[in-house]
């Protein structure tokens, strides 16, 4: 009574194929995939006007500042607002000022704003600067650290030579077994 009918689809007709003529592309049966997950971002903080943080900034995450900061920030990317005033170290992948920053700052790539004002050193791999951003301190790029290089080997006098290349001790013969001997010397 209240129970639903499937519905079945009418299977396609095939027209045949007349001579010269061909025909119609018939449309295919969908095939249903499943989605791939979606990729999560990581999450981005925001911390707006008028807050004041007093202590370290640390997380794997992004970070918008727009507030006073004292204490040092070490974070995955990095965005201070040009209302920001940030009063210690800065470390992080990729950085962008807008604001005021005293103190050093450490990042792959920097990128000082028109409004930026930047009391300290700066070590980067990359640094861009545009018109109008006030840099007041040095720019150090990452060294790369150098390839080891092989150290000479010094021979050692003859007297010196460890007990290791001493020829081994002659173990004790043990008699051949009856499978080793040859077959005319074993009694039968």
């Amino acid at each position: 009574m209240f129970a639903k009918k499937k519905e079945t689809a009418a299977p396609l007709a095939v027209a045949p194929l007349d001579q010269g003529r061909a025909a119609a592309p018939q449309p295919q049966p969908q095939q249903t995939q499943a989605a791939p997950a979606p990729v999560r971002p990581k999450p981005i903080s925001m911390f707006g006007q008028g807050l004041t943080i007093r202590g370290d900034v640390i997380g794997d995450i992004e970070v918008h500042l727009d507030c006073v900061v004292l204490g040092d920030v070490k974070v995955g990317k990095l965005i201070v607002g040009p209302n920001a005033r940030v009063e210690g170290s800065l470390v992080a992948q990729a950085m962008e000022i807008h604001g005021l920053v005293i103190g050093t700052v450490t990042a792959q790539s920097v990128r000082l704003h028109g409004t930026a004002r930047v009391d300290g050193d700066i070590t980067h791999e990359q640094l861009a600067m545009e018109t109008g951003a006030q840099f007041q301190g040095r720019s150090l790029k990452f060294r790369r650290p150098a390839p080891p290089q092989a150290q000479p080997v010094q021979a050692q006098p003859p007297q010196a030579q460890p007990q290791a290349y001493a020829q081994p001790a002659p173990q004790p013969a043990t008699p051949p077994s009856a499978s080793q001997m040859p077959y005319s010397q074993v009694a039968h």
